[in-house]
């Protein structure tokens, strides 16, 4: 989680209580600036949730994205603000679509997900490691070391760098990480003060979209290192969830999708993993951890 998305709730709050902004830096934190692969999504998660629950914070603001699929005991998701766009986006220099990217074209990601899908698209790209924040894969990507880079349209939006997007991706090409766009707001669940208070923060629809996500990511029971999307959205007391689970070289794809009350979210995410599972969702997960 970033200190201005930790400033967004805050900020959301003045006005209604007393709100002391506490920076824990997390290992997690730590990796991504070091450049280092990300193992495992309880690497952001892990010391805020020990300042949690030993009473030295009283709620946490993560990046859903970045939220293990199973809640620590003891703490509870208190609230789900309105969810940015959660679609990937191309940055290419010079500036062009990705269907314009010549044969051959170097493109940056360090996400598994996005390089399968990319892949599955143009099979002719070389898609490369780029790590380390977003500002300095602009740089790198400046400097020429890729045609183009692949990033979160949410992280540009935060960072006021949207003019920087050469194309949105729409989910038919790229589908999302499971919660990506959304905050996560964590407090203990005994903390009925603090849960009320984060009442007012909470979304409905980005609530239920969340669980679904969620849901199906428990259910396949994938780490961030296997190449797996889902796209849950909400309309009128409805939610859809588009998810897909691919191969690390994006020759094989497979893509399942779900509807039914969105107050029945978490079950329509058990059920779409269940469906790729029983086409063989486990094996190309297996395959990406291996």
């Amino acid at each position: 989680m970033s200190l201005a998305q930790a400033k967004i709730v805050t900020d959301s709050l003045r006005g209604i209580a007393e709100v002391e902004l506490v920076v824990v830096r997390t290992t997690g934190d730590r990796l991504s600036a070091a450049g280092s692969p990300i193992e495992w999504k309880g690497d952001f998660t892990r010391e805020l949730d020990e300042a949690l629950l030993d009473g030295r914070i009283d709620f946490a603001v993560h990046s859903m994205k970045d939220v293990p699929s199973q809640v620590p005991d003891g703490l509870r998701l208190a609230a789900v603000p309105v969810r940015e766009d959660p679609r990937d986006v191309l940055v290419a220099r010079p500036r062009r679509s990705f269907d314009d990217l010549p044969r051959g074209a170097r493109v940056g990601t360090s996400s598994p997900r996005r390089k399968a899908q990319l892949l599955a698209a143009r099979p002719d790209l070389e898609v490369i490691e780029a790590r380390g924040n977003v500002d300095t894969r602009i740089t790198r990507l400046s400097e020429g070391r890729f045609d183009a880079i692949v990033l979160a349209r949410a992280g540009l939006s935060r960072l006021g760098r949207l003019d920087e997007i050469s194309e949105v991706l729409e989910p038919e090409l790229v589908l999302p990480a499971i919660g990506q766009g959304a905050l996560a707001i964590y407090a203990r669940r005994d903390d009925r003060a603090t849960l009320a208070l984060l009442e007012s923060l909470d979304d409905s629809a980005s609530h239920r979209a969340a669980e679904a996500e969620r849901s199906l990511l428990a259910t396949l029971e994938a780490g961030c290192q296997a190449p797996v999307a889902g796209l849950a959205r909400v309309n009128n007391g409805s939610v859809t969830l588009s998810a897909g689970v691919f191969s690390p070289d994006g020759s094989k794809a497979l893509r399942e999708e779900s509807a039914g009350p969105a107050s029945e979210a978490a079950s329509i995410g058990r059920e779409t993993g269940r469906k790729l599972l029983g086409r063989g969702a486990a094996a190309l997960i297996e395959a990406a951890s291996s």
